[in-house]
């Protein structure tokens, strides 16, 4: 009988070996089917057993480095998981994380998985406001946090542990304490391989983020299409800019890139500076690197020939790359950005995977272990040229959430019919190629992070100012869009640069800085005979430009 290792692994090296054929790739990859599963216990540290190259490589913008092997984050994640266990962490306790890209946030992953714990990812971006709800709607026993966040936490109540990293504030547990615990960890139980791993809360068109639960495969297993579509392979040293508690993180920066048993590679700074960037590339020798199309867009106004050594693979996730972007990369490096469609509920569905043709503004084809289709959007009938983009349940891939936890109506609205709807249109060719349409609500993105409307909507409605108000997505030259409102206000308030400054700042204190509004007008709101508002006149306005609108810069 071959273990799960075994079984990991030879679905793993039948994508390495047809790493550039496609067909062959699509046509004969099968997910490995599991009973029993533990990533961190029958993959990272099998492949740790004794590795000293590096598995982890961060750079501080101060020049300041960590350098950690397989074998030495094995051993750290194993003291940490017996720390977390004498601080009463048990299988399906949620943990929440809240670290920066520092090397303790790679252990306290594995270790929570080694504990068969269940981990929320936050960023650290977060306050008091977002924490409260996840800490509630989490059901958390136990926090993990940078010492400079953990004031955030005074506003949050429960009944929850606390354990901070670096100058320990009263009332919570040093991290530190790991490093004198015992490297010997047993696991107490074997991890089922539909138990659940991760909940992600993501922005939705509600009030409240929706919770994505994934289990112990449906991440660590269905990432290894995310390793195709990236095309790493063993040896080597990958680059992903993403925040922390973002569910790319988890794609490249954790799960791919160890399923290649490649080194993951952090560069961490305050303020993007190309420059500085790809100099720490070419000294650390990234041969792979992921960015999204924020950065790609400011890496274009620097002189791109300043990268010595290009990486053998670069691709690009969060929104369709604008052609000019690709070709002036192409120019200066002799290497081709590949775009990829996935979301925070699944691993990468439709990609651009390494050494195939590339059609300009195509997300490309469907990943291996992916069966995709486009539901006709009067019929829901699959085969359609153009529709919502879906995944087949009766084929259903090892890389798509449990469901949204907590929530069985939503779940079952996003898999009615035999399929995961994903709620974005495509458009396939007669090659099969699917291009990116659009969203089918209201939610966008802010550079890379996703906004939903109605969340902000609300922030706005709490202060006494504002009557109404509609979030639409304003053109903007680096960010794609930022979140412009436009606001009926409540009697005895009038409209004018007084009005906005307050509102721009009350939009500051109660939502995190990737959310808060950019823009602002005054202006009433068309809606629909039924009292709905009609977006579609805003966005259409917004893109048109008027000299009625306030910029949040401008109160600076």
């Amino acid at each position: 009988m071959t273990t799960a290792t075994e079984r990991f692994r030879t679905a793993r090296d039948f994508l390495l070996r047809h790493r550039e054929d496609y067909a062959t790739a699509y046509a004969g990859f099968e997910w490995p089917r599991f009973e029993h599963f533990n990533w961190a216990l029958d993959w990272f540290d099998a492949i740790a057993d004794g590795n000293d190259r590096i598995a982890l490589h961060i750079v501080e913008e101060d020049g300041a480095e960590v350098r950690l092997t397989f074998a030495e984050l094995s051993e750290r994640s194993d003291r940490l998981a017996n720390l977390l266990r004498e601080r009463g962490v048990a299988a399906g306790e949620r943990i929440l994380v809240m670290l920066g890209n520092q090397a303790e946030l790679w252990e306290t992953a594995l270790a929570a998985m080694k504990l068969r714990a269940v981990v929320i990812p936050a960023t650290p971006l977060l306050g008091p406001a977002d924490l409260r709800d996840r800490v509630e709607r989490g059901r958390v026993r136990h926090v993990v946090v940078r010492a400079e966040d953990a004031g955030k936490f005074d506003e949050v109540p429960g009944d929850y542990t606390r354990t901070a990293v670096g100058a320990v504030p009263e009332g919570w547990q040093p991290y530190e304490d790991a490093h004198a615990a015992s490297a010997e960890f047993l696991p107490d139980g074997p991890t089922l391989a539909d138990d659940t791993l991760m909940l992600y809360f993501t922005s939705g068109t509600t009030a409240r983020p929706k919770l994505v639960e994934h289990t112990h495969v449906s991440y660590p297993v269905g990432h290894l299409a995310t390793m195709y579509w990236i095309g790493l392979r063993p040896g080597d040293v990958h680059l992903n800019i993403s925040s922390p508690g973002w569910a790319k993180h988890a794609w490249s920066n954790l799960f791919a890139p160890w399923n290649a048993e490649a080194t993951v590679f952090i560069h961490n700074y305050t303020r993007f500076d190309p420059a500085r960037l790809m100099s720490e590339m070419d000294r650390a020798g990234v041969t792979t690197f992921c960015a999204p199309p924020t950065v790609w867009r400011m890496l274009i106004q620097a002189d791109l020939t300043a990268l010595r050594t290009p990486p053998r693979e670069i691709v690009a996730a969060g929104e369709p790359l604008n052609p000019e972007v690709i070709e002036q990369v192409r120019r200066a490096w002799g290497v081709t950005v590949r775009d990829g469609f996935g979301q925070t509920e699944t691993a990468v569905q439709i990609a651009n995977s390494p050494g195939q043709p590339l059609k300009t503004g195509s997300m490309g084809r469907p990943s291996p272990g992916y069966r995709v289709e486009l539901l006709d959007p009067v019929t829901g009938a699959p085969g359609a040229r153009e529709g919502e983009i879906a995944l087949d349940l009766s084929a259903r891939p090892v890389g798509l959430m449990t469901g949204y936890h907590g929530d069985d109506d939503r779940t079952a609205e996003a898999m009615a019919g035999g399929y995961y709807r994903t709620g974005d249109i495509g458009e396939r060719d007669e090659s099969g190629y699917i291009t990116y349409v659009g969203r089918s609500d209201d939610v966008f993105k802010a550079s890379d992070y996703k906004i939903s409307p109605f969340e902000l909507e609300s922030a706005l409605l709490e202060h006494e100012a504002v009557a109404e108000a509609a979030v639409v997505p304003a053109p903007d030259e680096l960010r794609l869009a930022v979140p412009k409102a436009y606001v009926v206000l409540a009697e005895g308030w009038e409209p004018g640069p007084d009005t906005a400054k307050v509102l721009f700042e009350h939009s500051r204190e109660v939502l995190a800085p990737y959310k808060r509004l950019r823009r602002l007008e005054f202006a009433p709101l068309p809606k629909t005979v039924s009292g709905k508002i009609r977006r579609v006149e805003l966005r259409e306005a917004t893109a048109a430009g008027s000299a009625g609108e306030y910029r949040e810069e401008d109160f600076r």
